[in-house]
């Protein structure tokens, strides 16, 4: 019999992969540790060593197939039969048995999901994964990774009243996520009825869908040809990342900044810079700027704990910065950047960036963020309305920089002006405090000596 290499544990409470390179074919020779395959989580890339020496005698995976943590992906050695090709869920039950719920057809576990308030199943599963139903669990253990429990604990969510939807009702961070959204529709949606006997018993727009297209997509096919790809990992989660972060009470507010000093301050000090290998973006100067106005306006540094009724202030600043590669937007975080000079946050910017647009970046480094900047102006447009990175509650943008006619001193000049727009949670955030903040942030770009003092 062969030796089986199947799908590790890929941490953070990951529990599924998509395959996008297969570095060997069935029959090829592979040493101790070679790299054979290169898998997508949610916005990483992992190369998987094969650890054993032989030949491969079953190769069960192929680009572009989404794989579940356990599943046999090759096997080496043996005459690849057997066991080597059975699917990674019945593994699992074995090792830990599912709920009776788990063997009940699709249709009376997903009647009985919503009868208990839980999210429905899923229509169809993919095709490539061992999906199987979620599961209502009794009294004995539930499956869940430690993430996924910390998660639930540390939003007073019972997890026994979480529908699991992976392999053999595994509760994952998805579901739990869900169950939260769901929970607070359904307890908006009885306030409501008690305001107004007309108010929708869902909750109206407040309820998040499991699926936003509802029943299912009309048959297009019918209109023209057509084609249908699967949808990367990196963009499922952008997509349950913009569900949770709509749900938000979002204000944008707008500001413009005349940064014309600060351009010839970049430029002047520039050179000196790039003598070393660093280059001083504009950029570098706003996530300094914004550091500065976080540690006047604690409030924009927190998160809303909307089960518990807290706000929770962070007392450090790690800013997450947008980068639009060709994977997806990243967001990627810069550590401590209030304890850190306009040099060093050049150069981490840079490497960071550069880590996002090649996909090298470890998961640990898109998370922690406490704020975000993103900068669509290097793009083109004067103003946008950006998404706030849920748990955060402000995001800042970033406009075209351009030269416009203003008044100085009652005389019209050329100046070099940037917009800058602010979202945040208005259910923290008054829109004042909002207008404080940019015009904070605006100050410390005016006045480049204050940006440096701010270190």
């Amino acid at each position: 019999m062969g030796k089986e290499f199947k799908l590790p544990d890929l941490g953070e409470g990951i529990h599924e992969a998509q395959v996008v390179n297969v570095m060997i074919s069935e029959g090829d020779t592979v040493e101790e540790d070679q790299m054979v395959l290169e898998v997508e989580t949610d916005k990483a890339a992992v190369e998987l060593p094969v650890p054993y020496a032989g030949e491969v005698t079953a190769l069960n995976v192929k680009q572009g197939d989404t794989v579940t943590v356990g599943q046999v992906l090759l096997v080496v050695g043996g005459d690849g039969g057997g066991a080597a090709s059975a699917p990674a869920k019945e593994e699992k039950k074995q090792e830990a048995p599912a709920p009776k719920a788990a063997s009940a057809p699709a249709s009376s576990v997903q009647s009985a999901a919503q009868q208990g308030g839980g999210p429905p199943a899923p229509s169809v599963a993919p095709s490539s994964t061992v999906a199987e139903a979620p599961v209502i669990h009794g009294d004995g253990p539930i499956p869940a990774a430690p993430a996924v429990r910390r998660l639930a604990r540390e939003n007073n969510v019972d997890l026994r009243q979480v529908h699991g939807t992976g392999s053999g009702g595994r509760i994952l961070k998805e579901d739990v996520e869900r169950f939260m959204l769901t929970s607070g529709s359904q307890q908006r949606a009885g306030a409501d009825q008690g305001r107004a006997a007309s108010a929708p018993t869902s909750g109206g727009a407040a309820t998040v869908p499991a699926s936003i297209s509802g029943d299912g997509l009309p048959d297009f096919s019918q209109w023209g040809p057509v084609r249908r790809e699967a949808v990367p990992q990196i963009r499922k989660a952008i997509a349950r990342q913009m569900i949770k972060s709509w749900q938000l009470p979002r204000v944008t507010h707008g500001d413009e900044a005349d940064i014309t000093d600060l351009e010839a301050f970049r430029k002047e000090h520039g050179a000196v810079m790039a003598e070393q290998g660093v280059k001083l973006t504009l950029t570098a100067f706003v996530i300094k700027a914004v550091a500065g106005a976080l540690r006047q306006f604690p409030a924009f540094n927190a998160s809303y704990d909307d089960v518990a009724g807290e706000m929770i202030f962070k007392d450090y600043v790690h800013v997450g910065v947008a980068v639009d590669t060709d994977r997806g937007l990243m967001v990627p975080v810069l550590r401590d950047v209030d304890r850190k000079g306009l040099m060093t946050i050049s150069k981490e910017l840079k490497e960071i960036a550069d880590k996002a647009r090649d996909f090298k970046l470890d998961i640990s480094e898109m998370r922690g963020g406490t704020f975000t900047v993103t900068n669509v102006g290097a793009l083109g447009g004067t103003f946008a309305t950006p998404m706030i990175n849920y748990p955060e509650v402000a995001i800042l943008g970033m406009g075209k920089l351009q030269k416009k006619p203003v008044i100085r001193n009652d005389e019209i000049v050329v100046r070099k002006m940037m917009p800058l727009f602010l979202s945040f949670d208005h259910r923290v955030i008054d829109g004042a405090d909002g207008a404080r903040f940019t015009t904070a942030i605006i100050d410390f770009l005016e006045n480049p000596l204050n940006l440096l003092l701010a270190s």
